[in-house]
C-alpha cells in the first residue's frame, strides 16, 4: 500500500464518519419531532405537596408548610406585575380574599420588587402571604411553567385543582363551591 492508497482510505473513513454523525443528528431530530411536547400538569390534582419553601417577599424568612395551616384551604397564586393575564384575574383574587376559610398566598414570579409593589398598591393586595421567586426556581417544584397559574390545596396539602391561566368567573365560582361544600 503506497502513500496515495493510504490517503484515499483515510479520506473515505472521514467521509463515512461524517455521514454517520449527520445520520445520528437527523435521527435525533426526527425522534424529537415525534415526542409529545404538551406539558400537562393536570396529573398533579389529587397528589400531595411535599416540602414547601418559598422566600418571603418583604422579610428575610422562609414561608413553609406551617404558614399554610392558617385556614381550611389555600390558593397559591403565581403572578407578576408584567403579566397581562394576571391583571385580568386580579379582581377575582380580591373577591376570593373575603372568603374566611381561604388563605391566598401570592408568589411573585421573576419580577422587580418595586414593580410588584406598585401593582399591588394600584390594584389592591388580595394576598394573606406574599412570597417571591425571583429566578423561577421554586415555582418548578409546583409544576408551574407559565403565569398566571394557581393551585388550590386543602388543609392536608392535597392539590384539589390546578388553574392554568388566569382565574376566571367560572374558576371563581368553582373555588367558592369547593369551600362552601366542605
Amino acid at each position: 500500500m503506497d502513500f496515495y492508497d493510504f490517503l484515499n482510505m483515510k479520506i473515505r473513513l472521514i467521509k463515512i464518519f461524517i455521514c454517520i454523525v449527520i445520520l445520528v443528528i437527523i435521527g435525533t431530530f426526527f425522534l424529537g419531532l415525534n415526542k409529545d411536547s404538551i406539558y400537562d400538569t393536570k396529573g398533579l390534582e389529587g397528589s400531595y405537596i411535599g416540602n414547601i419553601k418559598l422566600d418571603h417577599f418583604n422579610k428575610n424568612e422562609i414561608i413553609s408548610k406551617k404558614n399554610f395551616a392558617q385556614k381550611g384551604f389555600t390558593l397559591i397564586n403565581f403572578w407578576a406585575s408584567w403579566c397581562g393575564p394576571c391583571k385580568i384575574e386580579h379582581p377575582f383574587l380580591i373577591k376570593l380574599n373575603n372568603e374566611p376559610s381561604l388563605q391566598i398566598i401570592g408568589v411573585n414570579f421573576k419580577d422587580k420588587k418595586e414593580n410588584a409593589l406598585k401593582f399591588l398598591n394600584d390594584n389592591g393586595n388580595p394576598y394573606d402571604l406574599l412570597a417571591k421567586d425571583k429566578f423561577g426556581k421554586y415555582s418548578i417544584n409546583f409544576g408551574i411553567y407559565g403565569i398566571p397559574e394557581s393551585i388550590l390545596i386543602d388543609e392536608n396539602f392535597m392539590i384539589l385543582k390546578k388553574f392554568i391561566g388566569p382565574i376566571t368567573e367560572k374558576d371563581y365560582i368553582f373555588i367558592k363551591k369547593i369551600i362552601k361544600d366542605s
